[in-house]
């Protein structure tokens, strides 16, 4: 199927809100845990360093984006109806702000807070003679034989700047050995380097942690670098550039070694965003933007370090309790430690629904590690979106396919930032005999599925397991998502005919239950939609809940605008970009928007339909947006056990609705305010399914 292109003449404007600027909403939620008092200390500075992580990605995807459609003269397609240009000076404006803000945040009160734990970040004029002496044989030990400084002249062009590393601008004065009469140089800093360089602790007093910057350090040691001549200024700088791989994938025989020799260009894609020291003198700014081809709009001046995600590792190695979240065990579901050997057993009796990271993911792992080495199993069949660079369900697949049995594994490599890890597994996999496929042209494999099937009593019996996540270990400790083990004969069965779809050629059979994208996703979900419009125009009670990351789709929007002015009530739960707008006047007085920004990424997808009191209860690897709709392989699943659908309904949407500790409202114009509790009891979502489903007693 063709990708779909929302045209903006099919759809009422003042409709939608705009999606770049609907990210950046989120950054400022984002940006608020880090400026929250009640949040540990640690993990504010963890926020802070979020938000920068996530407008990396932002300025290498949809920034980049915008600046290519301003040079091809293209219009805009989203249906809001602004232009790239106008979408551009608001996203400049906007982002300008937010980055101010994090600096004075990191400046004015995060560094203070920290420096009165006892946690400082050294100036260079704070050393004492002793860590001057540590500082100084660090350059010298760790530093200088790795750095290259590169002059600048006919001879030594400006160097190739890899996107988003650390590089310093250094302005001169004097002749070098060879009587050359250098201006300036560039120092490229190697990303092996750490950013942040903890004092030995017998250098401080005890109880003290200080930290060093490595641009102190290179600061304070630079002439060395350049003997016989003096430096003027010493500027650090980076740069980040368009990361959008693109790889004609019909023109192509092996997709997997496309991409390995697309993704070095990654990192000299063309620049769009140049971030510098403040006190970078405005000759060497200047020189340095003509050299990238940017503009004064993509010039960010900032008081402070200019990666502030490299700040990830401080909350990662000081180990202080008292300023961070406290730890929990997550609950390890009743019905395994009924009979913790035999998995298979277990769900033959029950379909088994967690929840994470409130409940553990290592029934997942001990599924494919007990399918690898029964005998009586003869195949796994999985999709790997993202996984990690270490991960035992991939180590277990390995060992499965050793063992003799069919594996089969449907690795997605266009997983963005992820395509370097799955084209790995993907090899070790097919060097261990396993079957591995790479989906369908033109579609990124977004499912989350995993069948096994097993030989029992003459016949072959399948096993399943559904969820809105990744088969990531580690993120499954930090997103939220539910998973669902089943053996129920019809979503197997549909499982099975999904994996038919991506390993094999013809027409796909009919689903029974599951809903897939992009051949009946869209439809389904609109035409529930529109059933609860018919059920509130009969006078019945017309409902609708839905929880996702991201809200775009138009279609779906205005089909939610219809619900809404038939009186069915709608509560949509979106953690990130929202383009519909609540709240509105004869539009959307029936529907309610908000977002839940907490300890954990929010990130399962649920959607509920009343459905004349059926209940209907789905999961879903997909969000409401283009992409996910026409553009991808996802699956939304129901959930037909009545006592799973009412923990779905009573974890994954009541408790988020009731929550006001966490919870953001969205307003009209796509701004938010905060929930506060009020007179009401403080309700956190979050917190209260640690306590549920963790056993938690305290876990603020």
């Amino acid at each position: 199927m063709a990708p779909r292109l929302a045209v903006a003449s099919r759809h009422v404007r003042a409709h939608f809100l705009n999606r770049e600027l609907g990210i950046l909403e989120f950054q400022r939620r984002v940006l608020a845990q880090a400026e929250d008092e009640g949040v540990p200390l640690l993990e504010r500075l963890r926020f802070l360093c979020i938000v920068s992580s996530n407008l990396d990605e932002f300025f290498e995807i949809r920034v980049s984006g915008l600046k290519e459609q301003i040079e091809m003269g293209l219009p805009g397609s989203g249906p809001d109806g602004m232009t790239p240009r106008e979408t551009f000076a608001q996203v400049s404006k906007v982002a300008h702000e937010l980055v101010e803000r994090q600096y004075r945040l990191l400046n004015e009160a995060l560094l203070p807070a920290l420096e009165r734990a006892r946690i400082r970040f050294l100036r260079r004029s704070e050393l004492t003679e002793a860590q001057r002496a540590w500082v100084r044989d660090y350059f010298f030990r760790e530093m200088l034989p790795v750095l290259t400084p590169i002059g600048l002249d006919p001879a030594h062009p400006f160097p190739r700047v890899f996107n988003k590393s650390l590089n310093f601008a250094v302005e001169l004065e004097g002749r070098d050995a060879f009587g050359r009469d250098a201006r300036a140089a560039i120092v490229q800093v190697p990303r092996i380097l750490p950013r942040v360089i903890r004092v030995p602790a017998e250098l401080v007093d005890e109880g003290e942690i200080h930290f060093v910057f490595l641009t102190s350090i290179l600061h304070s040691h630079v002439d060395e670098l350049f003997a016989g001549m003096k430096a003027l200024g010493c500027y650090q700088f980076r740069v980040t550039r368009n990361s959008e791989l693109f790889v004609e994938e019909e023109d192509v025989k092996d997709l997997r070694l496309a991409l390995q020799g697309e993704l070095p260009q990654r990192h000299f894609g063309d620049a769009v965003r140049l971030e510098v020291a403040d006190d970078c003198s405005a000759d060497m700014t200047e020189f340095l933007l003509r050299q990238f081809g940017l503009e004064a709009a993509d010039l960010y001046r900032v008081n402070g370090p200019v990666n502030l995600v490299r700040l990830m590792a401080v909350p990662d190695s000081v180990r202080r309790e008292d300023l961070l979240y406290r730890p929990f065990g997550p609950g390890f579901p009743a019905e395994f430690a009924e009979r913790p050997s035999d998995i298979f057993a277990v769900i033959r009796g029950r379909d088994v629904l967690m929840h994470h990271p409130f409940q553990s993911f290592a029934p997942i792992v001990n599924f494919v590690e007990q399918a690898a080495a029964d005998p009586n199993v003869v195949a796994i069949k999985q999709t790997v979106y993202r996984t990690g660079t270490d991960s035992v369900l991939m180590e277990g697949l390995i060992k499965a396919a050793r063992n003799g049995k069919e594996v089969t594994a449907v690795v997605e490599l266009k997983a963005r930032f992820d395509e370097e890890a799955n084209i790995n597994w993907a090899a070790r996999l097919e060097e261990a005999g396993a079957h591995v496929v790479y989906g369908v042209v033109g579609h990124k494999t977004h499912a989350k599925m995993l069948m096994v099937v097993r030989r029992e009593d003459g016949r072959l019996r399948r096993y399943v397991h559904l969820g809105t996540g990744n088969y990531h270990p580690r993120t499954a400790r930090l997103y939220t998502d539910f998973s669902l083990l089943t053996a129920d004969e019809h979503l197997c069965a549909d499982t099975n005919e999904v994996f038919t779809q991506l390993t094999s050629l013809g027409r796909g059979g009919k689903l029974r239950h599951i809903w897939q994208s992009p051949f009946t996703l869209h439809a389904n979900v609109l035409a529930a939609i529109r059933n609860e419009t018919r059920l509130a125009q009969e006078g019945k009670p017309g409902r609708i809940i839905a929880k996702m990351n991201a809200l775009l789709e138009p279609e779906i929007i205005e089909a939610l605008y219809a619900a809404s002015g038939a009186g069915a009530k709608i509560d949509l739960i979106v953690r990130g970009v929202c383009a519909l707008r609540p709240g509105v006047p004869e539009l959307s007085e029936n529907i309610k928007v908000r977002s839940i920004v907490g300890r954990f990424l929010e990130h399962h997808r649920v959607f509920y339909f009343r459905n004349d009191d059926r209940h209907d209860v789905y999961l879903s690897s997909a969000d409401w947006m283009d992409r996910n709709f026409f553009r991808r392989i996802e699956l939304c699943f129901p959930v037909l056990d009545k006592a799973l659908k009412r923990r779905v309904i009573k974890e994954g949407l009541d408790a988020y609705l009731a929550d006001n500790v966490r919870a953001w409202e969205m307003r009209p114009d796509g701004s938010y305010a905060r929930c506060q509790p009020g007179r009401r009891a403080p309700q956190d979502a979050q917190q209260l399914l640690l306590v549920l489903l963790a056993g938690s007693k305290d876990v603020a």
